[in-house]
């Protein structure tokens, strides 16, 4: 039976490739317009399998909003893609370069692609998804519209590329978490990277007496995100991913780590993600 999770955005989003890339091209997927109706419906087994999120990117940074959804989340992490993004100028078959007048994209591809759309003088349009773009692209069987998006999406709906990778900084990668509802029962193999979160009492020095005590259990700090809790006075909550080699390793560090620490709170034991082609 195919795995169903939900994703933000359309089919042929960067956030189903992602999916693909960890499921396999069978997955099916749940489209939602945001990442609450994401967090909602993935953490339904009754809906869906789970939940694929982008959490950050290489250039963008950390998605703050997302990791307040996944605190406040019935989900539970169970994997990671790191996919490199490429962006691609789609067009209908047979449209050549010096046809197209208008390019359409989200703003972050449109922003990402600037260098290369400005040389050729386009007129650029907005819209709220680069799949989106590629599939009105289709739709209108247009010859002097393009669309950025990715190479799936010109799979999907029969474009082609007339220039791939037109992106400017060519090292732009987004992770995604994999997500699961925390009820459902999945044994994860070979577990390297814990993803968790906590707040502290704020006394002197405390969190740089919990970040010595990871580091004598031999556990890598690979993130450290603090968070405003919500309610409170500047006072923050901190997301830590953390690397291990053995289970009894990072099991004894959370327990110590726990200890010292208010509202915590392991989101999952998983596999270390590889950077995989968009």
């Amino acid at each position: 039976m195919n795995k169903k999770v939900t994703i933000q955005g359309y089919e042929g989003s960067f956030h189903q490739v992602a999916a693909r890339q960890f499921f396999g091209k069978t997955v099916e997927v749940i489209t939602c317009d945001t990442f609450r109706e994401v967090v909602k419906i993935g953490a339904d087994s009754k809906q869906s399998d789970g939940a694929v999120m982008a959490i950050e990117n290489s250039i963008a940074g950390s998605i703050l909003p997302n990791y307040n959804l996944l605190q406040k989340s019935n989900l539970k992490v169970i994997g990671e893609v790191y996919l490199q993004i490429s962006q691609n100028l789609l067009v209908n078959p047979g449209v050549k370069l010096s046809d197209i007048k208008e390019v359409h994209s989200h703003p972050m591809a449109i922003l990402q692609c600037l260098d290369y759309l400005e040389e050729h003088h386009f007129k650029l349009v907005e819209s709220e998804d680069t799949a989106l773009s590629a599939k009105m692209v289709h739709q209108h069987k247009s010859k002097h519209i393009a669309a950025i998006a990715s190479k799936f999406a010109a799979q999907l709906y029969n474009l082609e590329v007339i220039a791939p990778d037109v992106h400017t900084l060519k090292n732009n990668i987004t992770r995604f978490l994999i997500l699961a509802p925390a009820k459902m029962k999945i044994e994860i193999e070979d577990a390297n990277k814990a993803s968790i979160y906590f707040q502290t009492d704020h006394s002197k020095g405390i969190l740089s007496k919990i970040l010595a005590k990871i580091a004598q259990g031999g556990v890598n700090l690979s993130k450290l995100q603090s968070m405003p809790i919500p309610g409170s006075t500047f006072k923050y909550g901190f997301y830590l991913d953390l690397e291990f080699e053995q289970n009894k390793q990072i099991e004894k560090v959370l327990e110590s780590v726990k200890t010292m620490t208010n509202s915590f709170k392991v989101f999952g034991l998983y596999k270390k993600g590889k950077v995989v082609k968009g």
